[in-house]
């Protein structure tokens, strides 16, 4: 529990603020929402990124011209934490929703491709009737489905596998065709290793209510849209100030990009007169006394230009020269506290001497994924003829799944001109991307070859302009089993040590609406302990 507020005076409170030196390690979402939130109240803050950018999994690339995301394009809406933030921001002008179009499915044995069938939870369909369920799973599969509707359900304890509930309640098509594409291009998981008391709250206690699966999915989705229909009635003037706020959206965007977000928190931690510092990798955190050593190692490249018109792959070797001819330089922080906001291995090298019981707690498996972001010249593509995005049924493609990202996002579009933007991804939880071993050469091309074979569009090599491949490391979703139970036990460990504090998806979850109020909720426990106790 946080300590209680004593009665002293806003003015003692200011004072004791602006003693306290924070040191923040890590730039991405979780460590900029952190620090900001420590600086808003007064205290120093000191950000250390060890990339020369910012941000973490947002990141933006320019392809022949046209800035996009390359990484996280867009935020689920839920509890409205991540909105609250933009327009705190803001930035409200700048919220977009996806263009009207639903994703597809390819590598359906003996279909090949249809669009995604609307109505379910997770892929979990409330009809098995459904001519667009029929068409995937076939006349097998919906009379094994329908025996959902015949069977009693569970009435000691409830299954927490959502593939193994699925199977057993309306069999294996349902669970390979429908749900395992959308677990794996969600949470980069098979179905099997779902929590569904986490992924999709409400639908084991539904299925005992309405005694099946299917009626189950039915009855939430009906829950959903009768509160969604109340909250829309009482948002229709809001709703009219803005259509951006248009009730209902699953995700949100930025006009621009989800980097512009990382932009407006940067430049308010300067404003609020915080340190950021890139290139600056932490190699050690350690109690001195009665305060906190943070040992950094920077090396300077300071007299390199950071750009010269026409000249960014000099630039680039004179930078990688730097790095290999001048010694870097060792520097030291004292802090009054630290906050952790790197990826979960980062996160327990460097807590392992202040935190000794973090040792002791178990560590996630986190997948490396790669995102191929090509700009094509196809104009075949302008029909949209496979939706906003496609997943794959797990085994069919190389891919995981692919997004149109010029057919999903207006903006997106409008930048690209006549051009087209996809974006293909590649692995999942124990399954290496397929680029990983690959050039970059290699990786677009393979990229070109699948978003021809998901589209069912014939892409020529020269069709691509330009192309980029990011490397992310998915910590894992909050959604798979037992991950709940390894989360809190970390997060005990930190907790137990005064002064440290940690953040980031490896604890909170994956995304940003669980990131961010994580990351607040933390630092709030953290400035309070400084101020308070």
């Amino acid at each position: 529990m946080s300590p209680e507020p004593s009665a002293a005076e806003p003015s003692d409170l200011a004072a004791r603020a602006a003693e306290k030196h924070v040191v923040v390690v890590g730039g991405g979402i979780g460590g900029l929402v952190a620090a900001r939130e420590c600086a808003k109240v007064g205290m120093r803050v000191t950000l250390l990124e060890a990339a020369e950018d910012l941000g973490g999994a947002i990141r933006r690339v320019d392809l022949d011209g046209v800035t996009v995301d390359a990484g996280a394009e867009s935020y689920a809406t839920r509890g409205g934490l991540v909105r609250a933030l933009v327009e705190e921001l803001g930035l409200a002008d700048r919220i977009v929703v996806p263009q009207a179009g639903g994703a597809w499915l390819a590598g359906i044995p003996g279909v090949g491709a249809a669009p995604l069938p609307a109505g379910g939870i997770l892929g979990i369909p409330a009809n098995p009737f459904q001519p667009d369920v029929r068409r995937i799973i076939g006349w097998s599969g919906v009379w094994r489905a329908y025996l959902d509707r015949v069977r009693p359900p569970l009435t000691i304890g409830h299954q927490l596998s959502l593939g193994k509930l699925v199977a057993s309640r309306m069999g294996a098509k349902v669970r390979d065709r429908l749900v395992a594409p959308v677990t794996t291009g969600v949470y980069s998981a098979s179905p099997d290793d779902v929590d569904i008391d986490v992924a999709a709250p409400g639908l084991n206690a539904a299925l005992t209510r309405v005694g099946s699966l299917s009626g189950a999915v039915q009855t939430l989705r009906d829950e959903a849209a009768a509160k969604a229909a109340e909250a829309a009635s009482g948002a229709r003037m809001a709703a009219k100030e803005s259509a951006a706020k248009t009730p209902g959206a699953a995700v949100e965007g930025l006009s621009g990009g989800m980097s512009i977000l990382v932009d407006a928190l940067v430049a308010d931690l300067v404003r609020l007169g915080a340190e950021v510092r890139t290139g600056a990798s932490v190699r050690t955190v350690h109690k001195a006394e009665a305060s906190w050593a943070v040992e950094v190692e920077v090396t300077p490249t300071d007299e390199v230009p950071t750009s010269i018109d026409g000249a960014d792959a000099l630039i680039a070797e004179l930078r990688a020269a730097a790095v290999d001819s001048v010694p870097p330089v060792i520097d030291e922080f004292d802090a009054d506290a630290v906050i952790i906001a790197t990826p979960e291995s980062v996160a327990r090298d460097l807590l392992a001497a202040a935190v000794p019981a973090l040792a002791k707690t178990e560590a996630a498996t986190s997948p490396e994924i790669e995102i191929v972001t090509l700009l094509l010249d196809a104009p075949e593509l302008t029909t949209i003829p496979r939706g906003t995005g496609v997943l794959t049924v797990p085994g069919s493609h190389t891919a995981k799944a692919l997004t149109h990202s010029t057919a999903k996002w207006g903006w997106v579009r409008d930048a690209a001109g006549t051009r087209q933007i996809v974006r293909v991804s590649f692995g999942a939880q124990g399954e290496p991307a397929a680029t990983a071993a690959l050039g970059d050469d290699a990786a677009a091309d393979l990229a070109r070859r699948e978003a021809s074979a998901l589209l069912g569009v014939v892409i020529a090599p020269a069709a691509v302009i330009a192309s980029h491949r990011g490397r992310f490391v998915q910590s894992q979703p909050a959604s798979i089993i037992g991950s709940g139970e390894r989360r809190s036990a970390a997060r005990a460990a930190v907790e137990a040590v005064p002064g440290v504090a940690a953040v980031g998806a490896w604890l909170a979850g994956t995304g940003l609406a669980q990131v961010i109020p994580d990351a607040r909720d933390e630092a709030d426990r953290l400035r309070r302990t400084l101020l308070w106790d």
